[in-house]
């Protein structure tokens, strides 16, 4: 089996990670609009904050309104744009690069938020909660992910 990464990277593309990078203070972020409870039908905005070490510091999250339209099991934005301009306003003077973070998970109200980790059949994997949209694997370059 392979083991959980100290650390993983996280990469800006055009699908499911347009905002990732450097904060103005110098911590790494990761921003989604696609969060989803599938139990629940709730939706939200997270802003996800590691220090400039990677490591974690904090997670900030907006309860917004999913479209009717959307499959329980999968994501979409919530459409929530003044929410993700902001949260990327709180910011500062960002740059979108990659960045190199150290997974965790908390609980907020009662729903983990983060970048879990599980074993599926002898592959180990990380993935974004909640939602389990974004998976990332080894080599953990981020240059790919399964959704």
């Amino acid at each position: 089996m392979d083991e959980a990464p100290a650390r993983f990277r996280i990469v800006p593309d055009d699908y499911h990670v347009p905002y990732a990078g450097t904060a103005g203070d110098g911590r790494r972020f990761f921003l989604s609009d696609e969060l989803f409870d599938p139990s629940s039908g709730a939706a939200y905005v997270g802003l996800f904050l590691w220090n400039a070490d990677g490591t974690f510091d904090e997670v900030k999250v907006d309860e917004a309104v999913r479209a009717e339209w959307v499959p329980s099991g999968q994501a979409a934005s919530a459409g929530a744009d003044q929410v993700v301009a902001s949260r990327l306003a709180e910011l500062g003077k960002y740059v979108l690069e990659p960045i190199d973070v150290a997974p965790f998970a908390v609980e907020v109200d009662g729903v983990t938020f983060g970048w879990v980790g599980e074993d599926f059949e002898g592959t180990y994997s990380l993935h974004i909660e909640p939602g389990n949209f974004i998976a990332y694997y080894e080599p953990w370059d981020g240059l790919g992910y399964d959704t």
